[in-house]
């Protein structure tokens, strides 16, 4: 279809154009009907003298000519307010139903449930339509600034085995090997650590990752992260790297930080003076000014003690690397709640923007925490074996991090939600926006798996 774009249509004063759109409203003053219709791009007034028999939502197509606006009657609320198009043609492409919610609107009063059930509808909204391509933006400024650092984008497995230690898992039977599961992928991280053992120096990755964890406004059971792992590297060379594409989005994206360069703490610091390793450094001021506070938080603890099982679990990841200077308390067994790690956190405004790690290249040192861990030799064997083994090729030194990208999108956008950047994000209650999933299976498909149902 050739049409012209109506952001486009303010450069062609006194031509003729074809335009095609959603109808945002209609206003019928008697003699000159108004039509607001909307691309993409922007929203135009259209005006006509003829009855027109359309309504809000009808997708339409129109021909006619681009006037300029009287002074008096500018809308300097909208992109093209200094012009209307006399429509000459109206063709409806495509009726509308009633919506089955309100697509005008910031939708917040909406009951979730159907603003999820309709998301197409909700999707609709200048909020959402403004939140997602916020995303989208954000996400080709970041594989911009990863290309541009010879960084290389692969794509790992989301088909993979459980994860000990972790989030409950996705699992997916297998139709090939009766009885057996595959596991959704929590994260890439023993991939991305194979990869550095692969002679990849600079790996990335806009990963997706699934965790069957409780749901709250921070957390879905699918979640988007910027995965990045380098070899030869410090922590410092990862934390000046991600803080520097940090403030080039901020500067592309016009956003004041509070302080440059970012704050770090070590987690003790940041316990003793926050009371949490998540905070916000900013004042009331800087709040209501929409100013953004970036920190780091470092030198977290190796391990913590799970009171339940009665013993000691990994802080965040069990592939950290502990400080040099804690070495021998490890091997013997001694303080290991005091020992530190090369564990560092990004921060923005209060939240948890990402996680990372120097990573264990040693296997010895690695069975060694697997096993401060209560996990015994066929337990390692059974799950990090392949990882073990690999180690034993000569691994770089190697560390990485993982950004979540929704909530980066989401406080930049300053929603309280993810939700609200997410295109059809599941609800609090685990139900998929639109395709009401979970749902039952057939039983012929049951009969092929193998798998019977209680």
């Amino acid at each position: 279809m050739t049409r012209t774009y109506v952001v486009d249509t303010l450069k062609k004063v006194g031509q003729k154009v074809t335009i095609a759109g959603r109808i945002q409203t209609i206003r019928d003053h008697g003699k000159l009907t108004f039509v607001d219709i909307s691309d993409e791009t922007a929203v135009v007034q259209t005006v006509t003298r003829r009855q027109i028999n359309v309504s809000p939502q009808d997708v339409v197509r129109v021909e006619g000519t681009v006037k300029k606006r009287p002074d008096n009657l500018v809308n300097k609320n909208i992109t093209t307010g200094e012009i209307e198009i006399e429509i000459e043609n109206l063709k409806v492409i495509s009726k509308s139903k009633t919506p089955k919610i309100p697509t005008e609107g910031d939708g917040y009063d909406i009951e979730e449930d159907n603003r999820l059930k309709y998301r197409y509808l909700d999707l609709r909204r200048q909020r959402m339509q403004k939140n997602l391509r916020l995303r989208h933006k954000i996400l080709t400024m970041v594989r911009d600034f990863l290309n541009s650092k010879n960084f290389v984008e692969i794509e790992t497995p989301y088909l993979s085995k459980t994860t000990p230690e972790g989030a409950r898992d996705f699992i997916v039977p297998s139709r090939l090997n009766p009885g057996k599961f595959y596991a959704l992928a929590q994260a890439p991280q023993q991939y991305k650590q194979l990869l550095m053992l692969s002679n990849f120096e600079k790996y990335y990755q806009i990963a997706r990752a699934f965790r069957d964890e409780d749901m709250r406004a921070d957390r879905q059971f699918e979640h988007t992260q910027i995965d990045i792992e380098m070899a030869y590297v410090s922590r410092e060379d990862i934390t000046s790297l991600i803080e520097e594409l940090m403030l080039i989005l901020a500067q592309k994206l016009k956003l004041k930080i509070v302080k440059k360069p970012f704050p770090v703490f070590t987690y003790g610091e940041a316990i003793k003076q926050f009371g949490n390793d998540k905070f916000d450094l900013r004042n009331e001021k800087e709040k209501k000014e929409k100013e953004f506070a970036f920190a780091w938080v470092v030198d977290f603890p190796l391990f913590e003690f799970d009171e339940k099982q009665n013993r000691y679990t990994f802080s965040h990841n069990p592939f950290t690397a502990p400080k040099e200077k804690d070495l021998k308390d490890l091997k013997n067994r001694k303080n290991l709640g005091k020992i530190s790690s090369y564990q560092y956190d990004l921060v923005l405004n209060g939240e948890e923007l990402g996680s990372g790690s120097i990573r264990i290249t040693d296997p010895n040192l690695q069975r060694e925490i697997f096993k401060i861990m209560g996990f015994d030799n066929k337990k390692i064997e059974r799950d990090f074996g392949h990882l073990l083994s690999a180690y034993e090729f000569g691994a770089p030194p190697h560390g990485g991090i993982a950004i979540g990208l929704d909530r980066l999108c989401a406080v930049l956008a300053e929603e309280k939600s993810i939700r609200e950047v997410i295109a059809f994000p599941t609800s609090g209650s685990g139900q998929t926006a639109v395709m009401e999933a979970p749902a039952k299976i057939d039983s012929d498909i049951l009969r092929e798996l193998k798998i019977k149902t209680q």
